[in-house]
């Protein structure tokens, strides 16, 4: 037998089947694993189409982290004869030759083997470097199938939340948690890990609600201090004038009362909120403190009809959509006394015709 490829190794057993883990040079991912057919039915393939449009935001991620990225091992099937030789040291450590002959197949990891090859054609020095793969024996479609299924099938996505208390790189997701952190309400009441919410949670807010709020406010590139200044203030101001988060605080109303009869920590008053912090972050020149002061007034009731059709249904459900966003901001805006600009004159009207037929 012939071996064209001879990999430093090593072995180990899972199911009472041996496996090997390889470093594999970035370069030689081309030869290894060359372009799958992409028309092939899918109960013919092993894996699920490769999606193009995620090749370049990947690809982009290593050029734009080329000191700091991170990538997780290939997963591979050896179709093909292949030996392994154990080392002297006789703990598992070894070469494994695999013949000319033989393919190899990924299991689990194209869209990453196809960002690869992408960066290494703007960044040539990629090459050197190395990449982990788990090399499995081929056992046909069917045992390759199972393996694809087995390597996603329990794999759970990451919350926006823990995802943005955890990213160093995004500059917005470092703002928001700071902000957080320094507004002693919201720092109090905001889950940093989960996304929803459950009826009886500890929490009112989600990490990932504000920082889409605070994209709203600020943007989301080129963040200066003021920005971050900005938002720790403008949230502060909005915690010492909203009522029921107050009496919170003072224990003088129960978080299963807040939320069953108030629409204050909906994720749709967050938003209407950012909505509102947007336009004082672009017209600084406005007393803040004095028109967020007039938040007190406004009933949050859900029970009220201001809300009803905005972004409460007729049924008593929120609304979540950006319609409902920015129709609860106008109200907000009427209500605080700012002036609202043409656009939102015009679509107040045309909310207000639509509920009056």
């Amino acid at each position: 037998m012939d071996f064209a490829y001879k990999f430093p190794v090593v072995k180990g057993r899972q199911a009472r089947k041996e496996y090997y883990i390889a470093m594999i040079p970035l370069k030689m991912i081309a030869k290894l694993f060359p372009s799958e057919e992409e028309y092939v039915l899918p109960e013919y393939r092993a894996q699920r189409k490769l999606n193009e449009s995620r090749i370049p935001i990947i690809s982009r991620y290593i050029a734009e982290n080329r000191d700091s990225y991170v990538f997780s091992a290939l997963a591979a099937s050896i179709d093909g004869e292949f030996e392994f030789h154990e080392g002297t040291d006789g703990i598992g450590t070894g070469i494994l030759e695999v013949s000319m002959d033989a393919t190899f197949l990924i299991n689990d990891g194209q869209h990453r083997k196809a960002a690869i090859l992408d960066a290494l054609n703007e960044d040539p020095s990629l090459g050197e470097e190395t990449i982990s793969v788990v090399l499995y024996e081929d056992q046909g479609l069917e045992r390759s199938q199972q393996i694809f299924t087995d390597l996603n099938k329990h794999a759970v996505k990451t919350s926006n939340s823990i995802a943005e208390l955890y990213d160093s790189r995004d500059e917005l997701a470092v703002v928001n948690r700071n902000v957080i952190i320094n507004v002693p309400f919201l720092n109090e009441y905001t889950d940093k890990e989960k996304d929803i919410l459950g009826k009886f949670s500890s929490n009112l807010f989600t990490l990932n609600t504000f920082y889409n709020a605070n994209r709203k406010i600020v943007g989301s590139t080129d963040l200066s201090d003021n920005a971050e200044n900005f938002l720790r203030n403008y949230w502060r101001c909005v915690s010492d004038n909203i009522i029921q988060w107050k009496e919170l605080s003072n224990h003088e109303i129960s978080k299963v009362d807040l939320r069953e009869n108030y629409i204050v920590t909906q994720g749709v008053i967050i938003q209407a909120l950012g909505v509102i912090g947007a336009y004082f972050y672009k017209n600084c020149s406005e007393n803040m403190e004095k028109y967020l002061s007039k938040l007190q007034r406004i009933d949050w009731k859900r029970s009220s009809c201001q809300w009803k059709l905005r972004c409460i249904r007729a049924d008593g459900k929120i609304i979540t959509s950006n319609k409902a966003i920015n129709l609860t901001a106008i109200n907000i805006k009427k209500e605080i006394g700012l002036i609202l600009s043409d656009e939102e004159k015009s679509k107040e009207q045309k909310f207000l015709d639509s509920i009056n037929i």
